[in-house]
């Protein structure tokens, strides 16, 4: 019913412009774009809202192209990993992978807000297209197969870098008192 529901919406967008459609749409994806952005941004509101305004801006005007082979949520994260990367591109930002974050020994009086810390930091280790798996998998719920065509990567790829991306967090943690 869910993905009936959006693609309704995308054919009263398409086919009659109906502004107050797309805007349903954006309301339902806004928070899981936003949240995908900002674990990519390694924090960053203002580039994540940018870069989510820039990936519902190309679906408006690209709602015409979606045919209905994957989910709508699917093709729309496809657009927001691209918008990612074009970003990056263009930028020419680059990891450096071997520059951990250092991260203070924690106490447990603020074990939650701590944990959150060390996580957030322990995604900084990864490298883009680890960090863009494992927040699709573990933040958003995304199966492999829809990783996979959201990334344009082919499956074993995807879990080759979910299992590093994962044990690298795996790592960070352990070294940081986590068990």
């Amino acid at each position: 019913m869910k993905e009936l529901d959006d693609i309704s919406l995308v054919t009263q967008v398409a086919v009659f412009h109906n502004r107050k459609a797309f805007d349903k749409l954006v309301v339902k994806y806004q928070s899981p774009i936003r949240r995908f952005f900002l674990t990519q941004t390694r924090g960053d509101q203002q580039l994540s809202d940018d870069l989510a305004q820039d990936t519902f801006v190309k679906a408006y005007t690209n709602i015409t192209k979606f045919h209905g082979l994957s989910s709508f949520s699917t093709w729309l994260y496809r657009i927001a990993y691209n918008t990612l990367y074009d970003y990056f591109r263009r930028n020419k930002i680059t990891d450096d992978i071997d520059g951990v974050p250092a991260v203070a020994s924690r106490n447990s009086e603020n074990g939650d807000s701590n944990l959150k810390m060390d996580l957030k930091d322990a995604m900084q280790i990864l490298s883009d297209k680890e960090r863009s798996c494992v927040s699709l998998q573990l933040i958003e719920g995304q199966s492999i197969d829809k990783i996979a065509e959201i990334t344009g990567m082919n499956q074993g790829t995807v879990k080759s870098h979910l299992s590093r991306g994962k044990q690298k967090l795996t790592n960070f943690l352990k070294q940081n008192g986590y068990d």
